[in-house]
């Protein structure tokens, strides 16, 4: 049941009822150690079709473009367009992506706040015309090179004004808008709506009652210069929690009642990624060396006064490879040990490290775990999201292989849907996933 980014087939496991995730990932362990014990994903593509059945039941009037680069796995992307979700892409590859699954260009919006002229002449000739800008320069490019372009202001908001040192933001400020119409009514682009994205970061719902005002004023402003909104689009920004979205929905409904209600002919989208995706995929990794420190040397800096060891673990992943991510945003994932070990087995400060010796190769500071060995395993669940792009060539390191699986409650809830491998995702392969008998299942005691 292996796939692997490119592969133009795969297949998902079915579960059994009294089989779950942790026998799968048993299964794989099992495997992996007798082959290489190379790092690896499982994917319950099931919680993805659980997350739309979320946003449905919540948010149903907003519709929702996933954002590719979040995670662009054939099987994502092909479950997702059976479930009739658009597409929020950033590059000429991942339109080619979806647009391979036969999705509609309607369906698609380019969403890159700085786009190359050659892809914006890509989009122009597939049909996809919906696009975003939040810049002169960028509305001069996409009027040069896409005659029938659709273009979405994208407006800052306040938890991205002035933001946190070092990250790159976009975004128009409302002042700013007048002159960007002023000149697409000149350079004859049609502006067609307004995005903006509140980060998943803010916890502050009130920053989406000033945005969706600010989207109302760039609507009438726009109105003035004869331009004809018709869309919203509220980005992205959601965990993947029910009472995240729950929250987000009780703050906009009764606004977008107001400013955009139902009616007006304006259609409201969003661009969730993470949400979808974050939750399904685990990553299971291999110690592949370890070193042990006196407490006060440790690198995190921290002294407990103990004068036990503390131990730095080396993985067969890191920042060059699935925690690529954690460059920019803390690791959303605490990391689990797979081996089962006495419940009062002492535990030691300890770092995890990638495999690279580059120091900024480390993927945990500091947590408590039980003495690991070189060949043990460690689990991360949350692994979704950005995790699954093409690996750097640094180090020689290996792409992980997916495993894919999903309850049979999972499928004939699907069928129910009225979506099946025959009509809707020509790709897939279901198979029965096999239980690891007792005596082959690791059941040692660390």
């Amino acid at each position: 049941m292996k796939g692997f980014l490119d592969d133009a087939n795969y297949s998902v496991g079915l579960l059994d009822e009294g089989t779950n995730l942790g026998n799968v990932i048993d299964n794989y362990v099992y495997e992996h150690t007798l082959t290489g014990k190379n790092a690896f994903f499982v994917g319950d593509l099931g919680k993805i079709v659980k997350k739309h059945s979320q946003w449905q039941n919540i948010v149903a009037q907003i519709k929702p473009f996933y954002t590719v680069k979040c995670n662009s796995t054939p099987a994502v992307l092909e479950i997702l367009a059976a479930l009739g979700t658009g597409f929020a892409c950033s590059s000429k590859t991942e339109m080619a992506l979806v647009q391979e699954l036969g999705v509609s260009p309607e369906n698609i919006i380019y969403i890159s706040p700085c786009k190359q002229v050659s892809q914006i002449k890509y989009a122009a000739k597939i049909g996809v015309n919906t696009m975003t800008c939040d810049n002169e320069v960028e509305l001069k490019k996409i009027a040069r090179n896409h005659p029938n372009a659709k273009v979405l202001l994208h407006i800052a908001t306040e938890d991205n004004i002035g933001g946190e040192e070092g990250n790159m933001k976009f975004g128009t400020t409302l002042k700013n808008c007048r002159h960007l119409l002023e000149c697409a009514k000149e350079l004859d682009v049609q502006i067609i709506g307004v995005k903006f994205h509140v980060s998943s970061a803010c916890k502050e719902s009130q920053v989406y009652v000033h945005a969706l005002s600010d989207a109302r004023c760039v609507f009438d402003m726009a109105g003035e210069f004869g331009f004809t909104m018709n869309m919203l689009d509220i980005g992205g920004g959601f965990t993947g929690t029910e009472f995240q979205l729950e929250e987000v929905n009780h703050v906009i409904s009764p606004l977008l009642d107001v400013y955009f209600p139902e009616g007006s002919g304006i259609k409201i989208i969003s661009e969730p990624g993470s949400y979808y995706v974050s939750s399904a995929f685990t990553l299971a990794v291999n110690i592949i060396a370890k070193k042990v420190v006196e407490n006060d040397k440790f690198p995190s800096g921290e002294k407990t006064g103990s004068d036990e060891p503390a131990f730095m673990y080396y993985m067969n992943d890191g920042i060059y490879g699935s925690f690529a991510s954690k460059l920019s945003e803390d690791l959303n994932t605490i990391p689990e040990v797979h081996k089962k070990y006495k419940k009062d087995e002492p535990l030691f400060t300890s770092s995890l490290w990638g495999p690279s010796c580059d120091e900024l190769d480390q993927i945990v500071e500091s947590c408590l775990l039980p003495e690991l060995n070189v060949g043990d395993w460690l689990i991360f669940d949350n692994m979704g999201a950005d995790s699954l792009h093409e690996p750097s060539a640094f180090n020689d390191f290996q792409r992980p292989a997916i495993y894919y699986m999903m309850s049979f409650s999972d499928w004939y809830e699907m069928q129910d849907a009225g979506l099946t491998s025959d009509t809707m995702m020509k790709n897939f392969f279901f198979v029965p996933c096999i239980q690891l008998s007792q005596e082959d299942s690791f059941s040692s005691e660390a």
